[in-house]
């Protein structure tokens, strides 16, 4: 049997783990003594109150090799294959744990890590056309065949409403965000094989998001386009965005996910962004 496993670093809309069938092994978020399991002992508006109340960012860690191990464990049985996809390990040693743990595992079963390059809702569309591939009698080569051409052809652009969590996390200079502060502009990041990087800072977060939406244009050219629209604490901004979405580029599939406790931890609550990659 074919089992698709993901970080919690991934997303994907409501009822997707159970109509495709996908496993989610959480994230790991420390905060002051105590340690949650992203997903299941802490939710992602659990974790905006905890920042809320302390003026702290909990820390993020990936799963260990260890729980991995006991995660494969739980949800295969030998002689079952296990597609394990991963976010970017630019920024994660999630992927690591995993083909360390494939290591421990090799003779109990089929295991195939996968570097994404992304996270988010792109994690969560590789995992569901996997399924869909697998239910549509195509064999593990061609699957595998096609994360590897998703992953080399997704864009994700990211609209940043501030850039402390940003900074607080490590992920951008302390320059950069007293000086974006200080200019109040909106950053728009975007992520270049597998990095992370700030690719433009605009005054208004209407201008930064169809900058966003230009860029998905220049990198995919017209193709038809699975897209998803992810918000991290802003639903009603990312419905919006959505309405703008359907009328610039050609969707064949449309869809709104809130960011991961993992990746949001990283951004900060107001996060827009845009994730979009050619359908087979």
């Amino acid at each position: 049997m074919l089992r698709i496993v993901m970080d919690a670093a991934g997303d994907m809309p409501d009822g997707w783990a159970e109509e495709y069938n996908i496993d989610v092994i959480p994230v790991n978020i420390h905060f002051r003594e105590n340690t949650y399991l992203a997903g299941v002992d802490l939710s992602n508006e659990g974790f905006y109150q905890l920042v809320d109340q302390s003026g702290v960012i909990p820390k993020t860690s990936q799963s260990t090799p260890q729980q991995f191990v006991e995660f494969y464990r739980e949800i295969a049985d030998p002689g079952d294959t296990i597609l394990s996809i991963h976010v970017t390990g630019r920024l994660s040693g999630t992927y690591e744990s995993a083909v360390l743990a494939k290591r421990e595992l090799d003779n109990v079963f089929n295991i195939y890590p996968v570097d994404s390059l992304n996270g988010s809702a792109g994690m969560g569309y590789m995992c569901r056309d996997a399924r869909m591939m697998e239910r549509a009698g195509r064999s593990f080569e061609e699957i595998h065949a096609r994360m590897d051409e998703i992953r080399c052809n997704i864009s994700i652009n990211l609209v940043l409403d501030t850039l402390e969590y940003a900074r607080m996390s490590g992920r951008v200079k302390t320059l950069q965000a007293a000086i974006a502060s200080l200019l109040n502009v909106k950053p728009l990041f975007e992520l270049r094989d597998g990095d992370l990087v700030m690719a433009d800072k605009v005054r208004t977060s209407k201008k930064a998001l169809q900058k966003a939406i230009e860029k998905v244009k220049e990198i995919h050219k017209g193709q038809k386009l699975n897209v998803a629209v992810v918000h991290a604490r802003d639903p009603k901004s990312g419905a919006r965005l959505m309405e703008i979405v359907k009328g610039e580029l050609d969707c064949a599939e449309l869809i709104m996910t809130e960011l991961s406790i993992s990746v949001a931890a990283n951004l900060g609550p107001g996060t827009l962004g845009i994730i979009a990659y050619p359908v087979a």
